[in-house]
């Protein structure tokens, strides 16, 4: 059976603060980046947006044209009836024939007078969609501008510190291996609770490091000792003193 190795209570604080130095190095990239990566994201999801809306304003616009060029249709072939029954009128034999055909031609003219108000109200509504689309079109240049401005500051901060997030990463990697699986636990689920990302801190000025709550004399001399995993009473972080702070300095 293989032999696991106890680490020290000294030894799992040190692979603490060597962990949370490189988290903090990452932490100092993040804001470098600010909120560029949702920026774009967000930019990128309103232009899908607003291509969705140009697309499915230009499709309407397309099928209004075609109920114009049907109405059109309609008015050719009653146009051509009310031709057909005035040849007829002509060669009528009486009055009942003569009213038959007037009354065929009086719908013929409803049926044109119908299509070409149609034909108006399609107009009105082929002008209010242009109108939309244009401000569609507006907009979408906007922001593809905007996005292109947003993607170029973002890549020339990963050019500058990719090779940077690469090693901290892998250090980060490799320094969560040392670190006792309990403790590595609490300490991302402290970590998860502030956003400096601060879940390890050194006792400064008789004080918390984290939320400056004053810490007793008693308290930081078993800090010191480290003998013991010793936890701020007001914030939850984890306690270490400024010597083992300093001795790690992370490259």
């Amino acid at each position: 059976m293989a032999n696991v190795k106890e680490y020290s209570v000294e030894e799992k604080l040190t692979s603490l603060v060597n962990l949370q130095k490189v988290e903090s190095k990452l932490d100092e990239i993040h804001i470098l980046k600010g909120e560029l990566p949702m920026e774009v994201a967000d930019l990128e999801d309103e232009i899908t947006g607003l291509q969705n809306r140009q697309n499915r304003i230009e499709e309407e616009i397309n099928g209004i044209t075609e109920f114009i060029e049907q109405k059109k249709e309609i008015i050719k072939e009653a146009q051509a009836q009310v031709k057909k029954y005035e040849k007829q009128s002509e060669n009528v034999k009486n009055n009942r024939e003569f009213e038959a055909i007037n009354k065929e031609i009086e719908m013929q003219e409803l049926e044109v007078k119908l299509a070409e108000k149609h034909i108006r109200d399609a107009n009105e509504e082929i002008a209010e969609k242009a109108t939309a689309l244009e401000k569609a079109k507006k907009a979408l240049t906007t922001k593809e501008s905007v996005l292109t401005n947003k993607k170029g500051e973002l890549e020339k901060i990963i050019a500058t510190t990719e090779k940077e997030e690469k090693h901290f990463n892998k250090l980060a990697a490799e320094a969560k291996e040392q670190v006792d699986s309990r403790l590595l636990l609490s300490y991302e689920k402290i970590r998860s609770n502030y956003r400096n990302g601060l879940a390890v801190v050194p006792v400064e000025r008789d004080a918390c490091g984290g939320c400056f709550y004053f810490i007793p004399p008693q308290k930081q001399s078993e800090i010191k000792q480290r003998k013991k995993v010793m936890i701020c009473e007001n914030c939850g972080r984890i306690l270490v003193d400024t010597e083992l702070t300093d001795s790690i300095d992370i490259k």
